[in-house]
């Protein structure tokens, strides 16, 4: 779930929730499959497979399953012809949705996510409707005891980040996503431990949701997110630290 520009410890328990269920398996190898199909099967020379790949190891999934689920998507193996398609929305109080779906069913797909709108008082939006509000950015998390700031914006970047902020417990750096594995492999490289890593859609601007309509927002985003076809959601919601340590989970 995205969406909230302040890294926490919200996300790091959401993920660990999150890489204890078996679905979560599901898509991360979704993910390696169709990147091998599009890029080819060498990790080294598939930036995107690349990703798909850490993503999976994150998740703790088995190497042979990471194996199988490449050689499905470079033809190897059978499998799915899965397709990529966005679809884009409005949640309770106007908050913008992006859905990045992988399907081999686009009218399961797109019926699945309209009834999850509609029943928390949503609707869907039209292709381009709202993911002009949003912007792909790298983002890689450093605990604060792990790095010294100066020492980190030297290495980051030198490696090609646009910027290193101070987002609390954590130093934050920002690239673009075409310089994003360069920059985490120089990190890496100086022995400076990464927390946490992705390719994030960051939204533009923000819209306010308070407390009454929050916990319907975020039964929405949850249900959206466990959804077998979807990959990622974004959404372009503002709330206090609160009310998401007390809904988003």
């Amino acid at each position: 779930m995205s969406g909230h520009s302040k890294w926490s410890t919200i996300k790091r328990k959401k993920a660990a929730v999150d890489a204890k269920r078996s679905k979560v398996w599901t898509k991360v190898l979704k993910e390696v499959q169709i990147a091998a199909k599009l890029g080819g099967p060498e990790v080294d020379a598939n930036p995107r497979l690349r990703l798909a790949v850490d993503k999976a190891r994150t998740a703790n999934v088995p190497k042979d399953r990471i194996k199988h689920a490449i050689e499905k998507g470079s033809g190897a193996g059978g499998g799915e012809d899965y397709e990529e398609i966005v679809y884009e929305g409005y949640g309770p109080g106007g908050v913008a949705v992006v859905l990045e779906c992988m399907t081999d069913n686009r009218n399961r797909t797109v019926s699945e996510i309209r009834h999850s709108l509609e029943k928390y008082g949503g609707n869907m939006g039209t292709s381009g409707s709202v993911s002009w509000m949003f912007k792909k950015r790298g983002v890689i998390n450093i605990l604060k005891s792990a790095a010294d700031e100066d020492r980190l914006m030297e290495i980051a970047l030198e490696a090609g980040a646009e910027d290193v902020r101070d987002d609390g417990e954590v130093w934050t750096v920002d690239t673009d996503p075409g310089d994003f594995l360069a920059v985490q492999e120089a990190i890496q490289t100086a022995d400076i431990a990464v927390e946490h890593a992705e390719i994030d859609n960051i939204p533009d601007n923000r819209v306010a949701v308070d407390e009454s309509r929050a916990e319907s927002l975020f039964k929405l985003l949850s249900i959206l997110e466990d959804l077998d076809d979807v990959q990622n959601v974004y959404a372009n919601y503002d709330v206090s630290d609160e009310v998401l340590e007390r809904f988003s989970l």
